[in-house]
């Protein structure tokens, strides 16, 4: 469902299929462009018109270059109509889920706790890679599988709509901001999952939605539901770590619908390193509260 000032704005859709929704220009002409239309380029996609002007436009030197890095691939342009990251992370999270079955102790060691952070204060050994490495590993096959089936179904949408990059450094920094909010809020807690990386993607994804005028009533229900549960008595989940990463998905994709020109890309990048650094700088708060 859309509603009506959705479907005047043409620029909302790709310009080949008028019934098609996409976030991703082509990076020549600025046009939007649909999974099955894009192209993947040195730097972002290209339209199929610009594609063939390319190559039209190519020298013969280039052209045999050209022949001669892609033989042996089949093709040039990689297609961008798969949600390759979003499979790629699920892979990886469930060798992770494997390896927590046969490593005793692996879970342990790459669960989130804010005392990792700060030996001054606990006198433990400094892990900070523990802020990202929660979202590898889950307490359970119902905790894994419930959030790699989440990351599926919200990943097919998202990442053809952001593409690739994008949508990497959302699930990733999301990840972040999930840890912050638990060292911030919960610093005693041991934290496992991909709920926060999660989070971040249903709150980009509500932003991103809704700049682009689509009908966000139904993700909102879903949003909620899933919000509230976390705050259930014994449920034994971190709502620390799902307010944590669905804020620091609205701010990334707050970023993303405001920086959508190619011209911005420089801009882009800038604020997204910003919110990150916003994130570590928030890590020195604890000591101050609970030092």
């Amino acid at each position: 469902m859309t509603n009506p000032g959705f479907a005047a704005n043409r620029d909302n859709f790709c310009y080949r299929h008028p019934d098609r929704q996409s976030f991703v220009l082509c990076q020549r002409c600025l046009r939007t462009i649909c999974p099955e239309c894009q192209t993947q380029a040195a730097v972002g996609v290209i339209c199929p018109e610009c594609l063939a002007e390319q190559r039209r436009d190519q020298t013969p030197a280039q052209k045999k270059a050209q022949r001669r890095w892609s033989r042996g691939s089949g093709s040039v342009a990689l297609s961008g109509d798969k949600p390759v990251v979003t499979y790629a992370i699920i892979g990886v999270t469930a060798a992770i889920y494997v390896l927590q079955l046969l490593v005793p102790g692996l879970q342990s060691l790459l669960a989130f706790y804010a005392g990792s952070l700060y030996p001054q204060l606990t006198g433990g050994p400094f892990e900070p890679w523990r802020l990202l490495t929660a979202a590898l590993v889950h307490s359970s096959f119902w905790h894994f599988g419930l959030n790699m089936l989440a990351l599926l179904m919200i990943g097919r949408s998202l990442e053809p709509a952001l593409g690739r990059a994008r949508f990497f450094a959302l699930y990733v920094i999301g990840a972040l901001g999930g840890s912050v909010a638990v060292a911030l809020i919960a610093p005693n807690q041991f934290v496992v999952g991909a709920s926060g990386a999660i989070f971040a993607l249903f709150g980009a994804f509500v932003v991103v939605a809704r700049h682009l005028g689509a009908e966000i009533g139904g993700i909102l229900i879903v949003l909620g539901i899933n919000l509230v549960i976390g705050f259930i008595p014994g449920m034994g989940i971190s709502w620390q770590a799902h307010v944590g990463g669905l804020i620091t998905g609205a701010v990334i994709g707050m970023i993303f619908a405001r920086t959508r020109q190619q011209r911005q890309r420089g801009l882009q990048i800038g604020l997204l390193v910003a919110w990150t650094v916003v994130l570590v700088l928030l890590l020195l708060v604890p000591p101050v509260l609970y030092g």
